[in-house]
């Protein structure tokens, strides 16, 4: 047993892609659904639908992942697919609601001069307001990507493996370093994590407004 614990040990960085995995792909599914439903319910024919959103997104942020696999189960079965989904479902909340804070805080002076040097609805939309929402809008993303990456821990309770692995081994082997390593692996992502997104930040970010 001890060799088998030791061995783990050693092959715990190789779960890091089987975690980066499990951050990604709900990432990436969550930006494609809240960031368009974030900006769809600040136009003005939709806005009396926001209240009505962000309720669900709250909604699903107050159940367990676990739950949702649970839900699924019978569909999904376990593995990747029940835990990415758990995962996304996550992920909304913090997404959708920077993305509808940000937009409805651009001043309305701001946009009635954009609109009075003859900008149309959707120019002043893609060259004002979302321009100068990119850093809250950003906040969200880095908040949902550390989320993200923490919760990922409970896929391997379902199958779904990552660096949950190596810290439920070590929890049910009682064996700490291996609970520090899979901790230590997961803080390092994280941070990673940030760092890109904030890069990608000061890249969206236009130079005027930085």
């Amino acid at each position: 047993m001890d060799i088998f614990m030791d061995s783990l040990l050693r092959r715990a960085p190789g779960y890091l892609p089987e975690h980066l995995q499990l951050v990604i792909i709900p990432m990436a599914i969550a930006i494609l659904i809240s960031l368009p439903a974030g900006i769809i319910v600040t136009r003005p024919g939709y806005r009396r639908y926001a209240e009505k959103v962000m309720a669900l997104f709250n909604t699903a942020q107050t159940i367990p992942p676990l739950a949702v696999i649970a839900i699924f189960f019978p569909f999904l079965g376990l593995g990747y697919g029940p835990a990415i989904l758990a995962l996304t479902i996550y992920a909304l909340l913090p997404i959708a609601r920077n993305t509808i804070a940000a937009i409805s805080s651009v001043p309305e002076d701001v946009k009635e001069a954009a609109r009075g040097m003859g900008m149309t609805p959707k120019e002043v939309l893609f060259h004002v307001e979302l321009p100068l929402s990119v850093p809250v809008i950003m906040a969200g993303i880095k908040t949902s990507a550390v989320l993200t990456v923490s919760t990922a821990v409970l896929a391997a309770l379902v199958g779904g493996k990552g660096m949950g692995a190596v810290i439920f081994a070590g929890i049910n082997f009682f064996r700490p370093e291996l609970i520090l390593a899979g901790t230590i692996y997961i803080g390092m992502m994280a941070v990673i994590l940030e760092r890109l997104i904030s890069l990608a930040e000061y890249m969206l970010v236009p130079a005027h407004i930085k």
